[in-house]
């Protein structure tokens, strides 16, 4: 299946792809389904009230992750893309007094935010972890219309048909280079004499993605200010954990030692660490980042990406489109053949995947051969197999924050050791995502974002 650099990196609002973007997604679909028409109930009147049921991990960390509030904004008209917190605001405050939506080219709407979001704590739901049902009733209180939505990951939404089908698509989208797996992917790089981000443009451009220089910079752009802001901001964040925000101080504290000659050379490791939490501050606080591939793990890439521009003697401006397009060919990879939901294979999907793509990136600007771009990528994903997704309260707070520090530095250390070599290793990145896949499916359930086992359950006093 062809995905683009925009479906990978994503620009959205926090604090997590998979609960808060992918609900509002799947709420301001459900409105242009009831605008449709076609799939309303033969007989059943115009629609007049809608009601909400979250299932699975969208019930379990659903008031940790916003996801109730999400589906409120995404039925008020707001998209993640366009998020404007000032009128996201004003329109909770209108919703809550009168209980009514009033959405483009439809009648009004009766929903209560306090009431019509309901939390089914039961079993999920067939089609995945995260699953949210959306019905419509007419005046009479008889169902207008019903849709099922699964937020896959990374702010993907499929209908529960879109799910079903989803495996046979790929076939019908034509690009110069199909390459469905890393082994594919090796094989067209040495028959073409193209690099992976070569190889990546050139799809893009077949696919008829437009403005793709100056979509790839406003991506990094976005990632930029997210660490700048990140860095800026000091407080506790939202959420009743009472977690203070470390980035600005660790940033502050980095400056003052910056040229002093004092510093023991792995304190490049903090700079690194910093980037990368400064985003998930950000995230955590429900301001704007982009997906990489998940909101939960957006700090890895744009770290890594800073360091390179910040940190490496040589480093060129003119080389950050190849590290995004090589990282999204990987991330595309792990989507297809894995998965990057937390609540679908445990964090392995989220940071793992994150650190893969990062270390691809960093390899690539780096001078690597596809080869050990390649190797790159395996060595980060291997050693993130396993990891669970147990965030405390469901906020994606803790240990989501400082695993993303983590996360970019193994980055930076795969794509370092992948290119003291030639390429050549035992493991491929096609065993390690067929082992991510395997691992996350046979996961106990507590582990995969419900905040039922690990750190969830053993800080007693949150």
């Amino acid at each position: 299946m062809f995905l683009s650099v925009f479906d990978i990196f994503k620009v959205g609002v926090g604090p997590s792809s998979s609960h808060t973007m992918g609900p509002m997604v799947a709420a301001a679909r459900f409105l242009d389904l009831l605008r449709d028409g076609r799939e309303a109930i033969p007989g059943a009147g115009p629609p007049a009230a809608v009601r909400c049921t979250l299932h699975g991990s969208l019930a379990f960390t659903g008031k940790g992750h916003a996801t109730d509030r999400a589906v409120v904004l995404g039925l008020a008209g707001f998209a993640p893309d366009r998020f404007d917190a000032d009128r996201a605001a004003e329109a909770e405050a209108r919703l809550a007094a009168d209980r009514t939506l009033r959405p483009e080219r439809l009648p009004e709407l009766a929903f209560d935010p306090q009431t019509d979001v309901v939390f089914d704590y039961g079993p999920p739901l067939e089609g995945h972890a995260n699953g949210l049902v959306l019905e419509a009733f007419d005046a009479r209180g008889d169902l207008h219309a019903r849709e099922t939505y699964y937020s896959v990951g990374g702010g993907f939404v499929l209908t529960g048909r879109e799910l079903d089908r989803r495996d046979g698509d790929g076939a019908a989208q034509a690009v110069p280079f199909p390459f469905a797996n890393a082994a594919q992917m090796l094989r067209m790089a040495h028959e073409s004499g193209l690099s992976i981000a070569e190889m990546k443009r050139v799809n893009e451009r077949a696919r008829g993605t437009e403005q793709l220089d100056a979509g790839i910079a406003r991506i990094w752009a976005v990632m930029d200010d997210c660490i700048a802001r990140g860095l800026a901001e000091d407080g506790v964040l939202p959420g009743g954990l009472n977690l203070r925000r470390r980035a600005r101080r660790i940033h502050q504290a980095l400056l003052a030692e910056h040229g002093q000659n004092l510093s023991a050379p792995h304190t490049v490791n903090d700079w690194i660490s910093v980037y990368a939490m400064a985003v998930n501050e950000v995230n955590a606080a429900g301001g704007q980042v982009v997906t990489a591939p998940t909101n939960g793990a957006a700090g890895v890439v744009p770290a890594v990406l800073k360091y390179y521009l910040d940190h490496v003697p040589g480093a060129s401006r003119d080389r950050i489109a190849d590290f995004l397009l090589t990282a999204a060919a990987i991330g595309g990879l792990i989507k297809t053949n894995a998965s990057i939901s937390g609540a679908e294979v445990g964090c392995q999907g989220e940071v793992g995947s994150a650190a893969a793509m990062a270390a691809a990136g960093l390899a690539a600007v780096l001078g690597g051969t596809a080869e050990q771009i390649e190797n790159a990528a395996e060595i980060a994903l291997e050693h993130h197999l396993g990891m669970t997704c147990d965030p405390i309260r469901g906020l994606v707070q803790a240990p989501c924050i400082e695993r993303n520090g983590l996360g970019a530095i193994k980055a930076v250390s795969a794509a370092s050791l992948s290119l003291r070599g030639d390429g050549r290793h035992l493991v491929s990145l096609d065993a390690c995502v067929e082992t991510m896949r395997q691992t996350g499916r046979d996961m106990s359930e507590k582990y995969k974002e419900t905040s039922l086992g690990g750190l969830a359950v053993n800080v007693p006093e949150c």
